[in-house]
């Protein structure tokens, strides 16, 4: 199966004249890419400071294995968020549902069978949910995560960085420009379960800030398929703008066939961060 490069993922509009503008970039960046200097503190206090410091530095051949697991495993989690709790955002699929259940009930006469109903219908949407994402994580492994260095640290513009905590990379995030509208697209931003809660994400996001800054880009944008309102307010913290929403996106591997359509929907919103006025 050929796969172009495939999006999961946010395009969003601010102004911002200077560095400094974009908000908590130039000072807190710092903070997170380099320790805190440890002439004023005590050794027990030094060793607390690099133990809990996250380090943000470009990808490198050896992070291959880790990149791919963090990645994998965070698609993965959308497997249950998208068939469960993505049904909250889809009004018009629960009253499909609820009809499908009231039919249920006036052609069979059984309450047993009805009450199995929404049972049915959610576990088909897990089905699909799965088939689905698992045909996109696929395609992703095979294109652009498969090989980082070719797609991300090769071309101009583009970059791949990676968070380290404890000699350990726990958290990715990854800029490819693009010349057609000089804009810089966040791409493949995931930080590891078990180091969630710590500012991670937000350090990772800052760094594709400051390089869209240093390379002179007007805007960053994104498009986000996540379900979570902490990733939304994630990227609003940051600056961006949500632009856009699609209640129909279709993800690469999607057959669109009647049962999919109707067992999965996934909503797209578009985030953008405008850093100067073409």
């Amino acid at each position: 199966m050929h796969c172009s490069s495939p999006k999961m993922v946010c395009e969003t509009k601010i102004v911002a004249d200077e560095h400094d503008a974009i908000p908590g970039t130039k000072k807190e960046s710092i903070m997170w890419s380099s320790p805190p200097s440890s002439a004023a503190l005590n050794p027990a206090e030094a060793k607390d400071v690099r133990k809990d410091a996250v380090f943000i530095r470009e990808f490198e051949r050896g992070d291959q294995e880790e990149v791919r697991r963090i990645f994998y495993e965070g698609i993965m989690e959308r497997i249950p968020n998208t068939a469960f709790r993505g049904l909250r955002q889809q009004p018009k699929t629960q009253f499909l549902y609820a009809l499908l259940t009231v039919m249920c009930f006036y052609v069979t006469k059984s309450v047993t069978l009805t009450c199995c109903a929404p049972l049915f219908l959610m576990g088909a949407r897990y089905y699909y949910s799965r088939k689905v994402i698992q045909s996109y994580l696929d395609c992703a492994l095979h294109t652009d995560m498969a090989d980082i260095e070719a797609y991300y640290m090769t071309p101009t513009g583009s970059c791949f960085w990676v968070a380290v905590l404890d000699g350990r990379v726990v958290g990715i995030v990854a800029a490819q420009g693009r010349e057609d509208d000089n804009t810089v697209e966040l791409r493949r931003m995931s930080v590891d379960s078990h180091y969630r809660g710590k500012g991670i994400a937000k350090a990772l996001g800052r760094r594709v800030l400051e390089f869209a800054v240093r390379n002179n880009y007007a805007a960053v944008v994104l498009g986000t398929t996540a379900v979570k309102l902490a990733a939304h307010k994630l990227y609003e913290s940051l600056g961006f703008r949500r632009t856009g929403q699609s209640e129909d996106y279709r993800l690469p591997g999607m057959s669109r066939s009647p049962l999919e359509r109707l067992f999965f929907q996934i909503r797209y919103s578009r985030y953008r961060l405008q850093l100067r006025e073409e």
